[in-house]
């Protein structure tokens, strides 16, 4: 209850600081721009003055949020990805170097590979299937709703859930883990199914796509609907039948959509961390680069070079995609 009390009252404290804020800051811009009393150009350049002033006011917290937690922070990741491990003595690139040479993070490299690879690829296929399958049935909209559900849910909460879908019991015990049911079930032996080197990499991944398939199924009805009409009546009279007209109209009208996407499920798939945190701790060769960084930031390692370092590395990875990302959604939304 306690907690609760705490969450609550934040919540409150934090909408009521927006109001005062917003209402404070909106008073202060008015007497100091006041228009009444002045009369022609001196009271339009008044109102001038506010209204250019006011987006501003805003956006000032929002900005110096983003300063605080994301502008600093890169830069002192940076810097301190060239110090040693207390974060003092300048080191140059011997964090960077040793990267290069730990096993660790080479299958840490291999795993996120292998992620890549997989969950935005899955992701995007199953939302672009369920979001043309359920424009075609009267429950539709029941459907995508199921589907979409797992997106309110938190990575942590998933992989709790998931837990019980890979709960595994010594033979000859009852068997509560989904799976593992079902296997005793077709007459095999249970497995400890995330002890299993490489093929739990997989399994884990299975979370992942489980939560992003509503997202990818949300952007591309969206997209599907958009594409005019006209164009798949006259594939339809040309004698195209259905699987010719999704792949061959269809899906070439929303590519722009299937890459923003598939390459926002990229990023996330960079910075995955809770899933794997909670379901393996990153051991039985499941280590991916961000508990991989924060091992070494805050756990057994406490070395804040070289858990910068591989912070560092994720961000040269994330930026490009991202860049692109906003390029190709920016043009996409001239283009229309």
């Amino acid at each position: 209850m306690n907690q609760l009390f705490y969450a609550v009252t934040t919540m409150a404290a934090g909408v009521l600081a927006c109001v005062a804020y917003f209402y404070v800051t909106n008073r202060l811009l008015d007497r100091v721009f006041l228009s009444k009393g002045f009369t022609g150009a001196q009271a339009s350049r008044n109102l001038r003055r506010a209204n250019a002033i006011r987006p501003w006011l805003f956006m000032a917290p929002a900005i110096v949020a983003l300063a605080v937690y994301l502008v600093y922070p890169v830069f002192e990741s940076v810097r301190l990805s060239f110090h040693g491990r207390d974060g003092r003595a300048f080191v140059g690139l011997d964090n960077y170097l040793w990267m290069v040479t730990d096993g660790e993070f080479r299958q840490s490299i291999v795993n996120n590979f292998l992620w890549l690879l997989v969950v935005p690829a899955l992701s995007t296929v199953f939302g672009l299937v369920i979001a043309a399958l359920t424009d075609r049935i009267w429950w539709g909209n029941l459907a995508r709703t199921l589907i979409f559900m797992p997106m309110a849910i938190s990575f942590v909460g998933a992989a709790v859930i998931w837990k019980f879908v890979y709960d595994y019991r010594s033979a000859g015990n009852e068997q509560i883990g989904l799976l593992n049911a079902l296997v005793v079930w077709l007459g095999a032996a249970p497995e400890a199914w995330m002890t299993i080197p490489f093929w739990n990499n997989f399994f884990l991944m299975a979370i992942l796509i489980w939560i992003q398939t509503g997202f990818a199924m949300v952007i591309l009805s969206a997209a599907l609907r958009g594409i005019p009409q006209e164009t798949v009546e006259a594939a339809v009279i040309d004698g195209a039948n259905g699987v010719q007209i999704f792949f061959r109209i269809m899906v070439p009208q929303i590519r722009g959509a299937i890459a923003v996407v598939w390459t926002t499920i990229t990023i996330l798939v960079l910075k995955v961390f809770d899933i794997v945190l909670a379901m393996t701790n990153g051991q039985w060769q499941t280590q991916v680069l961000a508990n991989l960084m924060f091992d070494w930031m805050f756990r057994g390692g406490g070395d804040f070079g070289r858990g910068a370092a591989i912070a560092v590395v994720i961000m040269m990875l994330v930026v490009p995609i991202m860049i692109w990302n906003i390029r190709n959604a920016t043009r996409e939304t001239e283009g229309r």
